[in-house]
C-alpha cells in the first residue's frame, strides 16, 4: 500500500471540489443540524429526547434517567412517554381542542398544521438517546489520531472536515463494534473493509486506526468519484454508493436537501436521512469544543514506529527479539487477532508492525536478522487447501448444462506446519509470487476477447471438460474477458486462494446470521450499556451496513435488468428457474450469442418472484466479490484516458483486474462503444496476503 496515496492524487481533478475549505451547510437543514448538536452536547446517555422523526425542530420532552435505573425500567419509561404523545397527537388530529397545558404545548409546536399532519405525526414519535458524554470522550481520544488523519486526508486531496467523521461513527474508539457487524474507528463491515484492508484469521486491520483511516480515505474518494458531490459521498458512507446513485437518479438531482426531504426507500431510514446533518453537527462542535464542553484535555499523539515483517513470526518471538512485554506489543497492534496471541497463527509476512517510538532505529532488516538468530520455534498450525490430484480431472463426470452460481464449492482442508521465521518460507511467499511461478509452467490462462472454452482447449492442450472441472464451471458461457482459468488442478496459488475465499464466505455468512439475530427485534437503545452494544452511532434503525458496490441489481417496472459484468444467460435462467432457450427467444437472440454488459435484458417471472430473483442475483455478486477480496485488495486508483483501439479487454489487462471491478469504478462508462478520450478510473489491485 506504499503508493496508494500517490495514486489517489491522480484521481483529482475528478475530485475538483475536494479543495473547498468547507462543506455546504444548507440553510434548509439548519433545524436538523441543531437537533444533532443538542444530542451531541446537551444530553448524555442518561437522558434522551422524545421527538418527531421528520421535523427535528419538534422535541416534545427530555427524559432523564437515574444512572443505576435498570434498562427494562428505562424502556418502560420511554414507551410510556412515546404512547402519551401519540395519544395527544391522535386526539388533536381529530380537530379537537386541547384539554390541558401539555396538549396546548403540542398544538403550538405544530402551529399551522392541519389535522391530517397531526395524525401523521403520531406515527413519527421517536426516542433519541443523548451522546454528550460519549462525544466529549471522543474529543479527548481524537488527540491520538488527529495528526495521522489530517495527513492522510491532505495527501488524498479530501476535505479536511472529513476528519470529524469518526465522532459520528465511533467516538474515536479504535475497538468499537456494532450489532450490524461493523468494527473499528471508521466502522467498516467485513465486505467493504476487505476491499482495502487485510481481514482474515490472523489480522483485522479495521481495528488498526492508521490502516483503517487510509481505507476510509480511499472509500470516500471512491464515493465522490461516483457521485460528484461531497454531501452525497459522505451519506454514501452510511447508505452505500448504489443507494445514493438510486436516490439521485430517481429525484433527478444531487441536492442533499431534496434527497433528505423527499427520497422514499425502505432502506433510506432515519439513520441515512440524518447522516450528513449529524456529520455537520459534529463538525461545528469539533471546531469550538470548549464552547460546548469546557476545557478538553486531548490525549497525546501516539509515539510509535512502523516496520514491515519480512517473514512470518510468532508473537512471542517478536516480543523476545524486540525486548518488549507482550502486553505492550498487543496494545500497539490491535489488528492482530486472538489466534496470534494464543500462538495458533504467526504474525503474517508483510504485516506493518507498530512499535514504541524509542525503537525508531529498528528496521525490517534488523528485526529479520534478530529473528534469524533466535532459537527455532515450533511450527504454527494453519489451515491449507488439500490439492486435488490431477489424475482425477480426466475422470470428471459429465457436467450439467446450466450453472448454479450461488453456492461456493466446498474446500477440503487439513492442518500443515509452516515456518515462522529464521529461514526461507515457501508458504510465506505472496500470492503474486506463487502465481508468477505457476504461470511460468502454463498453470494459468487469461481469457481473451472472443475466447470460448473450446478455443482455449485447443490453444492450451487441456480438454474443455477438464477446464470446466478444474475451474468449477458448469456452463461454457460463464467465462468472461480477463478471467483467469487454472490449467492444472491443485496449483499452489489456486489452492491458497480457494481456501481464503471459502473462509471469507463462511465468515460473512456467520456474521450475517449474527447480525440478523441481533437486529431482528432490536429496541431503541435507552441505556449507556445498550447504546454501546447497538453501535456507536446510536441510531436505532441503522439497518444493513453500507456496501461499496455501486451497481443496482433490481428489476425495473418493465421486467428488465441491465446486464452486469460476470453475468450470462445461464445465470439468468438459473435465478429464474426457466430454460435459457426461453430467455433467448424472449430477447430475440439467435445461436449461442452472449449478453452484452450495459444492455437491457428482458426477464420472465413464471417460477420465481422479482424479490427472489434480485436476492439470488445480489447473493451471486456478493459471493463473487467476497471470494475475490479474500485474496486481493485495492491499494489506490489512477485515471486512464482511453486511446484509439482500446476495448474492455485492453483496459482490464492494464490492471489485471476482473471486469466487474472495472465496471464498479466506472458504472457510467459504456465499454461496448468505448471512445478515445474517455476517462476511466483504474483501481490498483494487489495481493492481500
Amino acid at each position: 500500500m506504499k503508493t496508494w496515496l500517490a495514486c489517489l492524487l491522480l484521481l483529482f481533478p475528478l475530485l475538483g471540489a475536494a479543495a473547498s475549505p468547507s462543506l455546504p451547510e444548507p440553510a434548509a437543514l439548519e433545524p436538523d443540524i441543531r437537533f444533532w448538536m443538542r444530542v451531541y452536547s446537551e444530553i448524555t446517555t442518561n437522558q434522551g429526547f422524545i421527538h418527531d422523526q421528520r421535523n427535528l425542530a419538534v422535541v416534545y420532552e427530555t427524559l432523564r434517567f437515574e444512572p443505576d435505573l435498570p434498562p427494562r425500567e428505562r424502556e418502560r419509561q420511554v414507551s410510556a412517554a412515546r404512547e402519551r404523545y401519540q395519544a395527544i397527537l391522535r386526539r388533536l388530529g381529530t380537530g379537537a381542542a386541547p384539554l390541558d397545558a401539555a396538549e396546548q404545548r403540542v398544538l403550538e409546536m405544530w402551529a399551522g398544521a392541519d389535522p391530517g399532519r397531526m395524525l401523521q405525526a403520531a406515527d413519527d414519535v421517536r426516542f433519541q438517546l443523548g451522546q454528550a458524554d460519549r462525544f466529549r470522550a471522543g474529543l479527548q481520544r481524537a488527540g491520538s489520531w488527529e495528526p495521522h488523519i489530517a495527513r492522510t486526508l491532505a495527501a488524498a486531496g479530501l476535505p479536511p472536515e472529513i476528519a470529524v467523521l469518526p465522532h459520528v461513527e465511533s467516538s474515536f474508539q479504535p475497538d468499537a463494534g456494532s450489532k450490524a457487524g461493523a468494527a473499528g474507528m471508521w466502522q467498516f463491515i467485513r465486505a467493504t473493509g476487505r476491499r482495502y484492508l487485510r481481514i482474515d484469521a490472523a489480522v483485522d486491520e479495521r481495528l488498526d486506526p492508521y490502516r483503517s483511516t487510509e481505507a476510509a480515505a480511499q472509500l470516500l474518494a471512491y464515493n465522490y468519484s461516483l457521485l460528484g458531490s461531497w454531501p452525497l459521498a459522505i451519506t454514501a458512507y452510511n447508505h452505500g454508493a448504489a443507494g445514493m446513485r438510486r436516490a439521485r437518479d430517481q429525484l433527478g438531482t444531487d441536492d442533499i436537501v431534496q434527497i433528505v426531504r423527499h427520497y422514499q426507500s425502505r432502506s433510506f431510514g432515519f439513520a441515512s436521512r440524518n447522516y450528513y446533518c449529524s456529520f455537520l453537527a459534529a463538525l461545528r462542535l469539533d471546531r469550538e469544543p470548549e464552547k460546548y464542553f469546557g476545557p478538553i484535555r486531548r490525549d497525546p499523539v501516539g509515539d510509535t514506529h512502523e516496520l514491515r515483517l519480512a517473514e512470518p513470526a510468532r508473537a512471542d518471538q517478536l516480543a523476545a527479539a524486540l525486548q518488549l512485554d507482550r502486553a505492550t506489543l498487543q496494545a500497539l497492534n490491535p489488528a492482530l487477532r486472538a489466534p496470534v496471541w494464543r500462538q495458533q497463527r504467526p504474525v503474517p509476512r508483510g504485516y506493518r508492525l507498530h512499535l514504541p517510538g524509542e525503537l525508531q532505529s529498528w528496521t525490517s532488516e534488523t528485526l529479520a536478522a534478530r529473528l534469524a538468530t533466535a532459537a527455532p520455534a515450533p511450527p504454527v498450525l494453519v489451515a491449507a487447501a488439500r490439492p486435488q490430484a490431477p489424475a482425477l480431472v480426466a475422470a470428471a463426470p459429465p457436467l450439467p448444462a446450466r450453472t448454479s452460481a450461488r453456492a461456493a464449492p466446498p474446500v477440503e482442508a487439513t492442518l500443515v506446519p509452516i515456518p515462522t521465521g529464521g529461514g526461507p518460507s515457501t508458504r510465506g511467499r505472496s500470492a503474486a509470487e506463487v502465481a508468477a511461478a505457476a504461470a511460468a509452467y502454463d498453470a494459468m490462462y487469461v481469457v481473451r476477447n472472443g475466447d470460448s472454452l473450446a478455443a482455449i482447449a485447443v490453444r492450451t492442450g487441456v480438454d474443455a471438460r477438464a477446464l470446466m472441472a478444474i475451474n468449477d464451471l458448469h456452463d461454457g458461457e460463464h467465462i468472461y474477458e480477463g478471467q483467469r482459468l487454472e490449467l492444472v488442478a491443485g496449483s499452489a496459488h489456486a489452492a491458497a486462494d480457494a481456501l481464503l475465499a471459502a473462509q471469507a464466505v463462511a465468515e460473512d455468512r456467520e456474521e450475517a446470521v449474527r447480525v440478523s439475530a441481533a437486529t431482528a427485534h432490536a429496541e431503541p437503545a435507552v441505556s449507556a450499556a445498550q447504546a454501546q452494544e447497538q453501535g456507536p452511532a446510536l441510531l436505532a434503525d441503522a439497518g444493513a451496513p453500507a456496501s461499496a458496490d455501486p451497481i443496482d441489481y433490481s428489476v425495473d417496472a418493465n421486467d428488465r435488468v441491465v446486464v452486469v459484468a460476470a453475468e450470462t444467460i445461464g445465470h439468468y435462467a438459473d435465478w429464474l428457474d426457466v430454460p435459457a432457450a426461453k430467455l433467448r427467444a424472449l430477447n430475440g437472440m439467435h445461436g449461442r450469442s452472449g449478453v452484452l454488459i450495459g444492455r437491457d435484458f428482458r426477464l420472465v417471472f413464471t417460477n420465481v418472484t422479482r424479490a427472489q430473483f434480485e436476492e439470488r442475483r445480489r447473493d451471486y455478486h456478493r459471493q463473487l466479490q467476497t471470494e475475490y477480496f479474500a485474496a486481493h485488495r485495492i491499494s489506490g486508483s489512477e485515471v486512464y484516458v482511453a486511446r484509439r483501439g482500446d476495448s474492455l479487454w485492453t483496459v482490464t489487462q492494464r490492471g489485471a483486474m476482473p471486469v466487474w471491478l472495472l465496471q464498479q469504478y466506472n458504472p457510467d462508462v459504456d465499454f461496448g462503444t468505448l471512445r478515445p478520450g474517455t476517462r476511466i478510473v483504474l483501481p490498483r489491485v494487489e495481493d492481500a496476503t
